[in-house]
């Protein structure tokens, strides 16, 4: 059984609000967003919900953090947390009474029971079934206990735990994203939905909320896939107890790989959103990265932009193959979408990066009209907005912060020379051109048997103190003539001393 033809879509993206957000969970919150938007017109909806049933873990720190992430990403949710719906509270903490309730109507129909083995007991014959060459799982040793048997594990103080019936049956399914996939009774073993101390397990809780929140497409990780056959055979006892209408369709999104070919952890140093953000990612630039990690918008295109992503995104196009993460491919990408702002948004998104406590200068050194000339310019150069701190301090601070290594690769033998003859030249020029300010500095290489390349890297490393960074004449143009002049006359000072 699955999802009725022609039923509006329904689907929900539903983390656990533990620690940063992880770009493995950015890239299932994408593709669940953007499959609802791409069905908006027929009634499709996105749920967000929030899976917070583990107290020792959950926090609601990483609770707010995961709405502000949320919002910075552009995924707007039509039902859930701030926003309502009919299906509410969309936190599992807020809806314990109703797993409680379905979890005593799965024994009572007899598709649970109480498991009352120890943990040492079943270590044991977990270990006894892998000597035999048995499969582990939990042998069912509780599944038809007596009355006689169940008084006495009661009488010496045990307390049981939950656990789920499986049918004896293959269990045979269409993943949308991997095709039909069987499973056979004697690999999905009966398994806990609920812990002695009576708090629902994920694996009672998550599905009966997609139940009653009638989802229709389950779109989630491959490291998931292992627990899917379970939730079918849940659905099927929830459908019976009129519960559950239906059956969703699943797909499961291919890993993210992270250094050496291992599944992208929470441990990885590049898995944080919260580092994206820091670095000056644009929300457009990582989600065309992370959307390219399984899928794609065409052979020859990986530049695009979300509502194209979203005209032509289904899950059926998800490629099952693990996807790789490529830090340098993503910065590639978010520098493209850079350059793609307009200007006036661009300087604008630069704001954070030129402000205390990031920013090196004193706030009332920062000059308006000196950042809004040269924004244009930085934004041909910048891969993440972080960058133009460093791109842009030579506007800003009183002198040049000079880079050891550039001052002693730009300021070779007769540097001095050529610093002199270039003042000259560049004290003679219209300010107000950068290409007057090229001819100069072309007219002193010249002078001195040098090409325009070579003869513009000491006036560069005297003026900014890099050998690298924004375009040197109009960066030349921006900082004015007397600053530039006097930052020329200090370098050839130095080269002096």
């Amino acid at each position: 059984m699955a999802s009725a033809p022609g039923s509006p879509v329904r689907v929900r993206f539903c983390p656990s609000p533990t620690g940063n957000p992880h770009v493995g969970l950015v890239r299932t919150a994408l593709f669940n967003w953007a499959f609802a938007r791409h069905h908006q017109g027929s009634g499709a909806r996105f749920v967000f919900r929030i899976e917070d049933t583990d107290a020792a873990r959950d926090s609601e720190e990483s609770y707010h953090q995961l709405l502000d992430s949320m919002r910075w990403l552009g995924f707007d949710w039509d039902e859930g947390p701030e926003v309502g719906g009919p299906h509410a509270p969309y936190r599992q903490s807020q809806r314990m009474d109703l797993y409680k309730e379905i979890a005593q109507k799965l024994l009572d129909a007899g598709h649970a029971y109480r498991c009352y083995c120890s943990q040492e007991e079943l270590d044991t014959r977990r270990e006894a079934a892998r000597a035999a060459g048995r499969p582990s799982g939990y042998d069912g040793h509780c599944r038809d206990l007596t009355a006689a048997q169940i008084e006495e594990y009661e009488a010496q103080g045990r307390t049981p735990i939950v656990r789920f019936r499986m049918p004896d049956e293959t269990i045979t399914f269409t993943d949308l994203v991997r095709g039909e996939l069987t499973f056979t009774p004697e690999n999905v073993p009966d398994y806990g939905i609920v812990r002695a101390n009576g708090a629902p397990l994920y694996t009672l809780v998550n599905p009966v909320d997609d139940a009653l929140m009638e989802i229709t497409h389950v779109l989630r990780g491959e490291d998931l896939l292992s627990s899917t056959p379970r939730q079918i055979a849940l659905y099927k006892a929830l459908i019976e107890l009129g519960v559950a209408k239906e059956i969703p369709a699943f797909g499961h999104l291919p890993y993210v790989m992270g250094e050496g070919n291992k599944k992208l952890s929470k441990r990885d140093p590049q898995s944080s959103l919260n580092l994206y953000r820091e670095r000056g990612f644009l929300p457009e630039g990582l989600l065309n990265y992370l959307s390219l990690l399984g899928w794609s918008l065409s052979a020859d295109q990986d530049i695009f932009t979300i509502d194209e992503m979203v005209a032509a995104f289904d899950v059926k196009d998800v490629n099952p193959n693990p996807a790789r993460f490529d830090l340098k491919k993503c910065e590639a990408i978010n520098g493209d979408h850079i350059r793609m702002l307009e200007v006036k948004d661009f300087a604008e998104r630069c704001r954070p990066w030129l402000k205390a406590p990031v920013a090196p200068w004193a706030p009332e050194d920062f000059d308006e009209t000196k950042w809004q000339a040269i924004a244009p310019h930085a934004q041909t150069r910048l891969k993440v907005l972080s960058e133009i701190t460093d791109n842009v301090d030579f506007l800003f601070l009183p002198e040049p912060v000079f880079d050891e290594a550039s001052w002693t690769k730009a300021m070779k033998e007769g540097s001095d020379a050529l610093l002199r003859t270039a003042r000259e030249k560049l004290d003679a020029a219209d300010w107000s051109s950068p290409e007057s300010l090229k001819e100069a500095v072309l007219a002193a290489g010249e002078a001195h048997g040098l090409k325009l390349g070579k003869a513009q890297a000491p006036v560069r490393v005297a003026v900014t103190g890099r050998t690298v960074g924004l375009p040197l004449f109009e960066s030349l143009e921006v900082l004015g003539k007397e600053k530039a002049l006097t930052r020329i006359d200090a370098a050839l000072a130095r080269l002096a001393g």
